[in-house]
């Protein structure tokens, strides 16, 4: 049986629908254009210690199923968000989640343990592709260990749930999903960005500048799925599916799949009304089911 209005983590969500990471910013803009408190949650832009002004642009390339970014996580640090925007973020009548990035494993926990108090918040997703700065630069969860070190430190100073999001790009998401469960992660949230490039024809160099950008949108769908499916032959705790999600039917085969909630991101540019109309598309489900 599905769940359309599941419990995870002991937070109550009225629908399994999130807005992404990344792809809804703090959720202010968009409670212009519908009421966001028919969502299940909104998962906020990645807050880091400091502000970032991201990477150089051009930062997105568009293709016809999807985009490339290389945002660089711009963000306007913590001390700004807590103060100035998560006060109007907590009005918006749904449950917030928090995701966090770090340098190093003192900063995520630092960034969780301040976050991880405040009234409100109902869970905190880390986003681990950020790069380890003191380990040679190389994303956290591209080593086990580094998986390892991350949760085992925020889960010591955390009063809320902590998410894992976690990335394809690695030897093995599915051990690192076992071993943020090991290591006490309440939920992983899977996948992040697909490192993809593009180069342009007339000067024959790379687009970006960092090379690689993360590819999102409908086309990894099916890659994301299948993802999701083994982390949840896997792991005990809930899985949150991310990945090309459009539409109802996407959404009810990442529940068959064994997600208890799932994420739309790139789709929200593409139609910002989308996640509205796909809770519409399911409560017409429930009632005929």
């Amino acid at each position: 049986m599905l769940d359309f209005s599941p419990n995870v983590c002991g937070i109550q969500f009225k629908n399994p629908i999130l807005l992404a990471s990344g792809t809804a910013s703090f959720g202010l803009e968009l409670s212009r254009i519908y009421d966001v408190s028919k969502l299940g949650g909104i998962v906020l832009k990645t807050i880091t210690l400091e502000e970032r002004q991201g990477n150089e642009l051009p930062r997105i390339f568009e293709f016809p199923y999807g985009m490339l970014n290389s945002i660089g996580l711009a963000n306007p640090g913590l001390r700004k968000f807590k103060d100035e925007i998560l006060p109007q973020v907590l009005k918006l009548g749904t449950n917030i989640i928090v995701s966090v990035a770090g340098k190093s494993v003192e900063e995520f926990r630092e960034i969780v343990e301040e976050v991880s108090g405040i009234d409100g918040v109902s869970a905190i997703e880390l986003n681990l592709s950020c790069p380890n700065v003191e380990k040679g630069g190389v994303t956290f969860d591209s080593k086990v260990e580094n998986v390892r070190e991350v949760v085992k430190a925020t889960k010591k100073v955390s009063a809320k749930p902590i998410w894992v999001k976690l990335s394809p790009n690695t030897p093995s998401i599915v051990e690192n999903a076992i071993t943020a469960q090991n290591e006490g992660a309440d939920a992983i949230s899977a996948i992040n960005t697909i490192l993809g490039m593009k180069i342009d024809i007339k000067t024959g160099k790379p687009v970006f500048k960092n090379i690689f950008a993360g590819y999102s949108g409908p086309a990894i769908k099916p890659i994301a799925l299948r993802y999701v499916y083994e982390i949840c032959q896997n792991v005990r705790i809930p899985v949150i599916g991310i990945g090309g999600i459009s539409s109802f039917e996407d959404v009810l085969e990442f529940l068959y799949a064994g997600a208890k909630l799932v994420q739309i991101g790139t789709y929200n540019f593409i139609d910002p009304l989308a996640p509205i109309r796909i809770i519409d598309e399911m409560d017409k489900f429930r009632k005929t089911s």
